[in-house]
Order: structure tokens, then C-alpha cells, then sequence
């Protein structure tokens, strides 16, 4: 846990401190961002009245900001000097305001504050005469980062270092109204748990979740605001529930599939609903909820095994319930077939108990920017709902055959986006995805997604290459791969030396489940963009297909789902 390094004790006891300045602004557009926020505190001179909710005329995104349990945000003025010094390119930024913080303080300091602090807040005379009348505050909250710390300093990746450092700052409940101004002194009047100061409530928040024994004791915390305590409590829950159905929780459940829908002549829409549906603990109800951007594998004839996207239902896709959109292949190789001709309503099939989450959460950049093709969207439909519901600044350019009625699915849900979100190219009236310009013209720290046909995704990989897009900037979903090719022969090390021929129609993924069964060797999306199927590399040459490897992890790994050995290949399982 680094240390400021200003020439302040952090470590040193505090009892009381003096307020430097008091903050406040309303809500306004972020700098290159169709985004508001309340970031962008200003100095208030004079006394300015603190209520259940905050400071009078302040405000925030209620999405991640504001509420009984978040009303006042304290800063410890300190770490400025260390975070300039380690960011010299965002020096100037880092001065008191930085962080949107509505109160400054020199000594106060994830070190030295406890959860449940009670502190009273006046005038030395005030504090003396009349401290019934005094503001009263009850620490609550460690500071919850997010993509917006990024972009006030232009800083990638920034918000994490914040909680990494334990220079988040934290937040106060009001316990009881009053005023504040600068100059004020703030003392402390009761802390019921010195065991727990910020920066050790941090370490079981962020960088150590899973000591069982750390996760109870903090979610029986009074004082600790539902953020957090919730989130301790859901570990706890889960902890209980994941032991309990360990040994209960077949590797395949069967669905039944309560509706289908025709959304375009070529893609059809399925809800399945499991048989046997998974009760989740009390109180963490939304732990069988699925995040944006999961995979189904279900099982279709002839023991064929296929990934799809899951697009729905908006907000509600569980793993007792889920929609699906699969598009009639021209070049089927048996999956969306068996699914268009003979799978209807009132049909059972069965589905892998293990989801995947394939496209990335990535929670402190500023701009997403979604590139699909056709049945492409059903990979980013529910990124983007997700996405505009906590208010982060996202676009989606879609290319689709027409613009007609019957040729985009999902219209509905589209059409519920923000105004100005979707850019729709319609082949018929010779309009065309220009993949290059959309790259060449990224905003500032914003992350790529693209998903289509094959020529789509060569594109975008040319064109990200072409302009030094970082990788980890840059998503690829493919709906389609070319799994043939030379046959090979493949040494599993591991496995005593077990030698197996994949022929040219086969994929290493295929063979392997075959000798070792699937809960040997997994997988997942089957087209190589969620990196299930990973297998270590020991030697030997390979031909590299898919996504979901780096250049770095291509030395020494790769994705049995797509990519091909040559000659021999020696691996590990």
C-alpha cells in the first residue's frame, strides 16, 4: 500500500482537522463527452447548508454518486503532490477540486479514518458553545472510482491506482444538518470500529475478495453503507451457495424453449427457460443474473456443441433464463440449421451450467465505440442498453443488407437507444462502413468493438494495426470461423506423451474432448474470441487463428477452438 509523499505523517492519529475548502457544482457536460456530471466542483465562500442528501445546490450522477449513504465526499488534500509527481503529464490537474471531492482536509486520510467515524463539524466557538447545533457527519463509504477520474486527467486506466494507493477519499452519511464553510474545524466524536479504516476496508473491497472469514465480519458492519456492505454481503451469500451446489450442479441443464420469434427472414429469436431453475441465496437475488456480453453453449443434433450470444431479455438474462438470435448460415455446418428447421417451442435442449462472458467490461474508459455487421449485434445488444443505463458515453455503427423493417433485428430495442447512438449503413442504398475512418477518428481513451462476417474483422484488424491501436483497446467477436485446414499431428505432454492426428475438418478442440472428455479440456465460443479453450504451447509451429490471444501469449499458447498446429505440435492441457 504506497504512501503519499507529501511531508505529512499519514499515518499519524487524527483527531482533528481543518476544513480548507468547501465544494460544490451542478450537473454539466465532461469535456469531449456526451456525459454529464458533477465532477467539476467549485469553491463556495461562506457558509452553504448541508442536508440528508448533500450540500445545497450540489449535484451528481445518482447512477454511481449521491444518496443518504454518499451525500458529502472528503478529500485528503495531500495526495495531490503525490499523484502530480507521479503523473507528470496531468500535474496541473491534481490541485484540491481534483477529485470532485465537496470537502478538503490536509491530515484526514484513508489511513486514519475509520468507518462509523462520527465527527462534528463548526467553528472552534460553535464547537464549544453550541455543538447541538453543529453539522454532524458519520463516515460511510470508501470512494467508488470510476471511468470519469480517467478522462478529468486524461489518464488511462488511472481509476484503479486510486484504490491500489488507498487515496480514493471517502464518503458521509449526515447524521445530523448544518453548516459548513471553510475554515471549520472537524473533530472526531466517536469511531466504534478503529479496527477498519478506509484503507484496510479496501484491501478486502479491491484487492483481497476472497477471505471468507474478512468478507463476514465486514458485511455484519453497521455503519457500512449499502454499497459496500452489500457487496461483502453477496460474497458471503455466494461463498455459502457455490459449496452447497458444488457437487448438486450438472455440467449440462436442460431448457425449454418458451418462445421464438422471426426477427428478419434469415434470424430467429429463442427464449429458453431452464426446467429445473437455480434458486439463488436470500439476499442475493441478482447473483444468477448474467453480465452483459455472455455465451450460451447448447447442445443441438447429433452432439453438436455451438456458442452463442445472449441478447436478452434487457435486464432480466439469467442463468434460468435467457434469449438467444441466431442467424441461418449459408455454410452451416449443422447448428443454425438444426436450430431455423427443427427447433420450435415446447423443444427441450440442453445447455453447458458454465456461461462465459466474451466481450470485456471496461470500466474506466470513456468512449465505446460497438462496429457490427448483420447478426453481429447479438454480440453487443446487451453491452449497449447496459451501458447508456449508468449513463457511460458509447456508440454503435451497424451494417446491415437494408434498413427495411424486415432486416434489422432487434428494431425495438435499437430504436430505445439515446438519440444520435446508432448509425445504421444500408447496403441497398450504397452506403458503406468505412472501418478506417471510424478508427483514425477514436476519441481519447476509448475502447473498440467489432463483430461481423469475416471481412469485417479482417478490416478492423488491419486498420487497428494500422493506426497503433493498443490491444488492449480493441475487442474482436467473430460469428464465423475457418476451423480447416492441413491435418496435424499433436503430443499432449501432460498426459503421458498421448499422440493424436486432427484431420483437416477437425478441430484440436474436437480431438481432445474426445480423448479427455470436456471437463478436461473446455470451451466455449468455438470461434476464438473467449479464450475457454486455451492450450499451453510447448513446441512447434502454429497457425494462429481467432481473437482472444495477444501477441505476447501467442509464443507460448493457443486456441484449440480455431487454430492449427503444423506438421507436429507438443502441448499441455
Amino acid at each position: 500500500m504506497a504512501e503519499s509523499q507529501s511531508k505529512i505523517n499519514l499515518y499519524a492519529p487524527f483527531e482533528r482537522d481543518t476544513i480548507l475548502e468547501v465544494r460544490a457544482s451542478k450537473m454539466k457536460k465532461m469535456r469531449g463527452l456526451d456525459v454529464m456530471s458533477g465532477i467539476d466542483k467549485t469553491i463556495i465562500d461562506g457558509p452553504v447548508y448541508v442536508g440528508r442528501t448533500g450540500l445545497e445546490g450540489d449535484e451528481s450522477d445518482p447512477t454511481f454518486h449521491g444518496g443518504i449513504d454518499k451525500a458529502v465526499h472528503g478529500y485528503c488534500s495531500s495526495h495531490y503532490p503525490s499523484w502530480a509527481s507521479e503523473h507528470p503529464s496531468a500535474a496541473v490537474a491534481f490541485v484540491p477540486g481534483g477529485f470532485g471531492e465537496n470537502l478538503v482536509t490536509a491530515h484526514m486520510n484513508e489511513r486514519n479514518v475509520c468507518i462509523g467515524d462520527t465527527m462534528i463539524v463548526g467553528s472552534p466557538s460553535a464547537l464549544t458553545s453550541n455543538p447541538d447545533s453543529c453539522l454532524l457527519l458519520q463516515v460511510s463509504l470508501p470512494r467508488q472510482p470510476c471511468f470519469k477520474l480517467n478522462h478529468r486527467f486524461q489518464l488511462k486506466k488511472f481509476a484503479p491506482l486510486t484504490w491500489k494507493h488507498s487515496r480514493t477519499g471517502w464518503y458521509y452519511r449526515v447524521l445530523r444538518p448544518g453548516f459548513v464553510q471553510a475554515g471549520d474545524e472537524i473533530r472526531l466524536v466517536s469511531r466504534p470500529h478503529p479496527e477498519w479504516t478506509i484503507e484496510r476496508i479496501q484491501e478486502y473491497l479491491h484487492r483481497n475478495q476472497d477471505d471468507e472469514a474478512m468478507n463476514a465480519e465486514l458485511a455484519q458492519i453497521e455503519e457500512l453503507g449499502a454499497e459496500s456492505r452489500d457487496a461483502f454481503k453477496a460474497r458471503v451469500a455466494r461463498s455459502a451457495a457455490q459449496k452447497k451446489r458444488a457437487e448438486k450442479l450438472a455440467r449440462w441443464r436442460d431448457f425449454r424453449v418458451v418462445e421464438r420469434h422471426t426477427e428478419t427472414p434469415r434470424i430467429v429469436s429463442f427464449v429458453l427457460e431452464a426446467i429445473d431453475p437455480i434458486v439463488p441465496p436470500p439476499g442475493d437475488e441478482k447473483s444468477i443474473l448474467l453480465k452483459p456480453g455472455a455465451h450460451a453453449r447448447v447442445k443441438l443434433g447429433n452432439d453438436l456443441v455451438r456458442a452463442y450470444s445472449i441478447v436478452g431479455p434487457p435486464d432480466d438474462a439469467s442463468i434460468n433464463r435467457f434469449q438467444l438470435g441466431i442467424a441461418l448460415e449459408p455454410q452451416s455446418r449443422g447448428g443454425s440449421a438444426f436450430l431455423h428447421s427443427q427447433v420450435f417451442k415446447g423443444h427441450v435442449l440442453q445447455v453447458s451450467a458454465n456461461f462465459t462472458n466474451a466481450v470485456p467490461n471496461a470500466p474506466g474508459i470513456s468512449h465505446h465505440i460497438f462496429v457490427a455487421g448483420g447478426v453481429g449485434i447479438t454480440a453487443f445488444l446487451t453491452s449497449l442498453e447496459y451501458l447508456q443505463s449508468i449513463h457511460v458515453s458509447c456508440e454503435l455503427h451497424y451494417a446491415v443488407r437494408s434498413s427495411s423493417s424486415d432486416d434489422i433485428p432487434f428494431r425495438d430495442r435499437l430504436s430505445q437507444l439515446n438519440p444520435g447512438t446508432v448509425k445504421i449503413y444500408d447496403k441497398t442504398k450504397g452506403q458503406r462502413l468505412n472501418i478506417e475512418d471510424i478508427v483514425k477518428n477514436i476519441p481519447w481513451n476509448t475502447m473498440l468493438y467489432f463483430c461481423g462476417p469475416s471481412s469485417l474483422v479482417l478490416d478492423a484488424a488491419t486498420q487497428v494495426r494500422k493506426y497503433n491501436v493498443p490491444e488492449g483497446e480493441v475487442h474482436f467477436e467473430a460469428f464465423e470461423a475457418d476451423i480447416s485446414g492441413d491435418p496435424f499431428e499433436v503430443v499432449v505432454a501432460n498426459r503421458n506423451d498421448k499422440t493424436l492426428q486432427v484431420q483437416g475438418e477437425e478441430t484440436l478442440l474436437e480431438v481432445l474432448q474426445k480423448e479427455f472428455g470436456d471437463e478436461e479440456v473446455g470451451g466455449s465460443c468455438c470461434v476464438g474470441n473467449c479464450g475457454t479453450c486455451k492450450v499451453n504451447l510447448k513446441g512447434g509451429r502454429v497457425e494462429h487463428r481467432g481473437t482472444a490471444l495477444t501477441a505476447e501469449e501467442k509464443g507460448s499458447a493457443m486456441l484449440a477452438c480455431v487454430s492449427r498446429g503444423v506438421g507436429r505440435i507438443v502441448i499441455e492441457i
